[in-house]
């Protein structure tokens, strides 16, 4: 059952991300045209679109690990510095970009695990190396939260000893163990099988009934009904359409987005 939440996301200070008329460009290429994104505390929001429409650029400008040349991102409220513009635009404050991205946790398309660290090793570093936590206490959240995606058996198991959709509830668990304020997905699923898929899916939709904060990347239209509170259609570089999910995908109002949803798996 989709999420019973219609609202449209505020703008007030819990949201955790904010973005407003952002644009990205890749030399004389822009991606992104002048988005505005919000993602309200404990609030899903999925973006949607054609591969080349922004979505990940989108999300990977949130998390800072792409400069964009034009328009405002919040964490929290708190406005992140810029110093240049345009092309020559880059945050001022170092220590800033590496506090917010200590607190907001990607999940990528492909795994990402190290082949050289036992899965719980994998789970544990960033928070002991990264974080400076006591790793005791490290050990023993790794191990509830590899337990909550369902591979509290496979801790001393090598990354290449696990299927896919555990590799990829392992990444899961690694990003748990930052402990953020949100997490964000790049197409989390689109790499799987569709039975391998399934397992990862169910992680996500329980991630979305604790009422985490979480932006989501993704080709899986029904996950997308399911899990979001806001859905956002984006269209070479720009948002065509964006709505709760029962409005956008019962009722779209795009020709767009109409054609799109017409060649994707039916919600």
């Amino acid at each position: 059952m989709p999420r019973d939440n219609s609202e449209q996301p505020s703008t007030d200070a819990t949201s955790v991300i904010e973005i407003r008329d952002l644009h990205k460009s890749y030399g004389a290429l822009e991606v992104l045209k002048g988005v505005d994104l919000v993602a309200p505390r404990g609030h899903v929001v999925s973006l949607i679109g054609s591969s080349g429409s922004g979505k990940s650029t989108l999300l990977r400008c949130a998390n800072l690990l792409e400069e964009s040349q034009q328009g405002d991102i919040r964490f929290e409220g708190e406005p992140i510095k810029w110093k240049g513009h345009g092309l020559n635009r880059h945050p001022a404050d170092r220590a800033q970009v590496t506090r917010i991205r200590t607190n907001l946790s990607m999940v990528f398309q492909q795994f990402n695990l190290w082949s050289h660290m036992t899965i719980l090793q994998n789970v544990m570093e960033a928070p002991v190396t990264v974080l400076g936590r006591d790793k005791a206490e490290v050990e023993e959240k790794a191990r509830e939260y590899l337990a909550k995606v369902g591979i509290g058996d496979k801790c001393d198991v090598w990354p290449a000893q696990l299927s896919g959709g555990q590799q990829q509830r392992a990444a899961i668990a690694r990003a748990l163990c930052m402990e953020p304020k949100a997490l964000l997905f790049d197409e989390p699923t689109s790499a799987l099988d569709p039975e391998l898929e399934q397992e990862v899916v169910k992680v996500i939709k329980d991630l979305a009934a604790e009422g985490r904060t979480m932006i989501i990347v993704t080709h899986d239209m029904r996950m997308a009904h399911d899990v979001s509170d806001h859905v956002v259609f984006l269209h070479q570089g720009l948002i065509e359409e964006e709505g709760a999910p029962a409005e956008l995908f019962g009722n779209p109002k795009s020709e767009r987005l109409k054609q799109f949803l017409s060649h994707s798996q039916p919600v």
